[in-house]
């Protein structure tokens, strides 16, 4: 919305700053933060008063979080998306297909998450809406997100994989490239959804995974960036930078609630949302394998549970502890935030690893 205002920089030089899509990133980010600081105790307090006995917590999971998570209110996702929403639509580019494609993506999975803590928190059960019904509505959205970048990419680059480190090579998938997408955005979302187990735990590494899509999403945008790095060149993906400042502002705002004891869960409001909103900045940027690499964390969490239902099915046995894997270092006796800031620094680690990508071709 405040972009427009550089149309009368003829007159004001100094509105000129709001065509700089790193002037308005850092706006979007503080505008973000604030609304998170002003609003997350009323929403907490709201939060607490309406579900009475808060979130549901798992009898089967670690003894401890029967006693110490008790009574702590969710769907705190709704404090960062209603802080990514205000400031995305004040600072982006509401011209800009990729900005809506990444909000529908959000909110979408976003309104999928609500539906499934409401029922958990109504009903006070972990069953929640049907696993089925979440996945189709999950794939609906992500077809249409697929089929959508597909339409916004160059003709030269619709339909077609890239791939890191080498340069030019591509693989054209053709309309395949919408079912690929479906799977990059549900597997994102649903794996970001499976690590939110533990206080602070999702929200840092899906800050840090964002902050590197932005960089991402920033230079892919810029034709001078791509030609000395090698990328390929995906015009307006440079505006989906503000949508990530204003995720991370958002989530830094919630995190200030939700660091160990938490005071807040996100709930699958808010992880479902992050998640489908990396998978699409993903997709929309060309580096859907790099996000395997910068969401490495989310992808070994999913797979640990993948493994162990695989296993226990085959076997009865189990190969973890419990999973999804945080559990199974909680089980072995490791702290909660010890836990927490040690897959914070694997998240960093790797989030280097992937933007090293971008100079190794």
């Amino acid at each position: 919305m405040l972009y427009y205002l550089a149309d009368l920089s003829d007159s004001i030089s100094l509105l000129n700053v709001f065509r700089y899509i790193t002037f308005r990133a850092g706006g979007a980010f503080l505008t973000a933060l604030i609304f998170g600081f002003l609003f997350g105790r009323p929403l907490i307090e709201t939060l607490r008063l309406r579900q009475g006995r808060g979130q549901p917590i798992r009898t089967d999971g670690p003894e401890g979080h029967i006693v110490a998570k008790a009574g702590t209110p969710t769907m705190g996702g709704l404090l960062i998306l209603s802080a990514l929403l205000v400031s995305t639509l004040i600072w982006a580019r509401l011209d800009n297909g990729f900005v809506w494609l990444v909000m529908f993506v959000t909110f979408g999975f976003g309104l999928i998450g609500f539906a499934d803590d409401y029922a958990k928190v109504k009903k006070y059960t972990h069953a929640g809406v049907p696993g089925r019904i979440r996945l189709a509505a999950g794939f609906a959205i992500a077809l249409i997100a697929g089929a959508w970048a597909m339409y916004l990419h160059p003709a030269d680059l619709s339909g077609d994989l890239a791939f890191p480190v080498f340069k030019r090579y591509l693989l054209n998938l053709g309309v395949f490239f919408v079912p690929f997408a479906m799977f990059v955005i549900v597997g994102a979302a649903n794996a970001v959804n499976l690590t939110d187990g533990l206080d602070g735990l999702a929200i840092m590494p899906v800050m840090i995974a964002a902050a590197s899509l932005g960089i991402i999403a920033y230079v892919v945008g810029r034709v001078d960036f791509t030609d000395y790095l090698g990328l390929h060149f995906v015009p307006g993906t440079g505006e989906i930078t503000i949508f990530v400042a204003a995720l991370i502002g958002g989530g830094l705002g919630f995190l200030w609630y939700n660091a160990p004891p938490a005071a807040v869960f996100m709930g699958d409001t808010g992880s479902l949302a992050l998640g489908g909103a990396l998978g699409a900045i993903a997709v929309a940027t060309k580096h859907e394998i790099v996000l395997a690499i910068i969401g490495g964390l989310f992808v070994v969490e999913a797979l640990s549970v993948i493994i162990q239902v695989a296993y226990y099915k085959r076997t009865k046995k189990r190969v973890f502890l419990m999973a999804p894997i945080h559990h199974h270092f909680e089980k072995l006796g490791w702290a909660e935030p010890q836990i927490v800031i040690r897959f914070w620094i694997i998240s960093l680690i790797l989030a280097m690893i992937g933007l090293a990508t971008l100079k190794l071709r």
